[in-house]
């Protein structure tokens, strides 16, 4: 018994001393592979240019404002304007920054804030269940698909971007600068 306790010890030693270094980098690949794609094919919906919301835009973002507002785009406000392509811009610039590891713990922070937006207008702008948690069914699309979102977010927050990342290479030639 004292040898298998002693071979844990040893694993779970081994284990924690890869976790500074691998569970960033696979949380940054995990996101480029499955989330990346995702939020940049939402921002290519939503702009017609660089400054131009698309009219769907307004419906994915204010979608009970934009109908009262007849579906007419120049119903809606500066306002509007401004939220619909700030939220176009973050889906575009924050993902990039997270797959490059470039002020990682921040971008990784704003997508915390950006899909707690996006899910709080899935639920009460488009009425998309919630699901629930505890249920035995793993499925729900905004709070089970969300929470393993969130979890990789929060690694990222936590432990950075990993070797692997321009984060690194900076805070290595900042290094280098100050000697």
């Amino acid at each position: 018994m004292n040898g298998l306790l002693s071979l844990y010890t040893r694993a779970a030693g081994l284990a924690d001393r890869q976790a500074d270094w691998l569970l960033p980098t696979a949380a940054r690949l995990v996101f480029a592979g499955v989330l990346f794609g995702y939020f940049w094919a939402s921002a290519g919906t939503k702009l017609d240019g660089v400054f131009t919301p698309s009219l769907g835009s307004y419906a994915q973002i204010y979608p009970k404002a934009f109908e009262a507002a007849g579906y007419d785009v120049s119903q809606m406000g500066l306002w509007h304007r401004l939220v619909v392509l700030a939220g176009a811009w973050a889906e575009y610039i924050l993902p990039a920054l997270i797959v490059l590891g470039l002020i990682t713990r921040l971008a990784a922070l704003g997508m915390v804030g950006f899909v707690a937006l996006q899910s709080l207008t899935d639920i009460y702008g488009h009425g998309i269940a919630a699901g629930a948690w505890f249920d035995r069914a793993s499925d729900a699309l905004i709070l089970d698909q969300r929470a393993f979102w969130m979890l990789l977010f929060l690694v990222l927050i936590l432990k950075g971007a990993g070797p692997l990342s321009a984060d690194r290479l900076l805070k290595q030639a900042n290094f280098r600068l100050a000697a």
